[in-house]
């Protein structure tokens, strides 16, 4: 039992599980409102809510751990992921792939239960989230195209309550692209001197800290004039003035992290865990709070 506790606790850290929180409520917000413009309440039931948090689970995992696997030859070098369980040798890679694989099939499975366009969208999907970290060995949009692998989870909301790729949904999937973008220049500053070291393309290796701050920025602020965008599409049918309070409040949140990065890099950990996990709650919790009061 202690033996099976020390994997399970090793399996989280190495796909850093706490970390879900950061698409999860995007989640949740494009299914209240494709909720609401499907059935006329925010309440879309237990099945759908039940097989979206395991696909949004089993999907992330899928992620993290092939992004793990795949990067093992960059990342044994780099001394801020020695203590990695699949770098320490706590994990193996045959545990590794058999975690990949489990994952992959319970969210296949969990996708043909929900409606045929989610069963035949789980494939590119699964293709887009294996992939996606081998961009940063060839090309400088490894950041968006991440950055595109959250914004899945407004489009998958819309496609689990309504059965469609509804615009709003592809509005907020833009911008939770530029959003996860932003602050993963941020999180990479980290890396800049390792990154230049290997030739690997991030950003901040290519262009220097400076212009990803001014990138992060620019990222920033069309996150939030996504966001804004998505409030104005449902205007009045779903959402109103609290919402775009709500937006608001994101947008001062991301002018916060700046400052924070801007003045100390060494606070770049507090500004990407603490600060994006209380944007994206405060954002469900006012797209859910309007929704409730209309």
């Amino acid at each position: 039992m202690n033996l099976f506790w020390t994997k399970f606790k090793d399996i989280l850290e190495l796909i850093v599980f706490k970390h879900s929180i950061f698409a999860l409520p995007f989640l949740f917000s494009s299914m209240i409102v494709g909720s609401k413009l499907a059935n006329g309440t925010a309440w879309f039931g237990f099945k759908a809510l039940i097989l979206g948090i395991i696909c949004a689970v089993s999907a992330r995992n899928f992620a993290m751990a092939s992004n793990r696997l795949m990067d093992e030859d960059i990342d044994k070098d780099n001394p801020r992921c020695a203590n990695r369980p699949n770098i320490s040798g706590k994990i193996g890679k045959k545990s590794i792939w058999i975690f990949i694989i489990l994952n992959a099939l319970i969210f296949v499975l969990c996708s043909y239960f929900i409606n045929p366009l989610a069963f035949y969208l789980s494939f590119p999907v699964l293709f887009v989230l294996a992939i996606y970290s081998a961009f940063k060995r060839f090309s400088s949009l490894v950041h968006l195209v991440l950055g595109f692998c959250l914004g899945l989870a407004p489009i998958a909301g819309s496609v689990i309550v309504m059965g469609e790729i509804h615009i709003y949904s592809v509005v907020l999937c833009l911008g939770v692209t530029f959003w996860t973008a932003g602050f993963d220049l941020l999180y990479s500053l980290q890396d800049m001197d390792y990154d230049k070291k290997t030739g690997l393309f991030s950003i901040p290796a290519q262009f220097g800290a400076k212009a990803t701050l001014l990138i992060s920025a620019f990222f920033h602020v069309l996150a939030v004039l996504f966001w804004l965008l998505f409030v104005w599409q449902v205007w009045g049918i779903a959402l109103g003035y609290i919402s775009l309070f709500g937006v608001c409040i994101c947008g001062v949140i991301l002018l916060f992290e700046h400052k924070i990065v801007h003045n100390n890099f060494d606070r770049i950990d507090r500004a990407f865990f603490t600060l994006n996990g209380y944007l994206s709650m405060i954002f469900f919790i006012f797209i859910l709070v309007d929704l409730l009061w209309n």
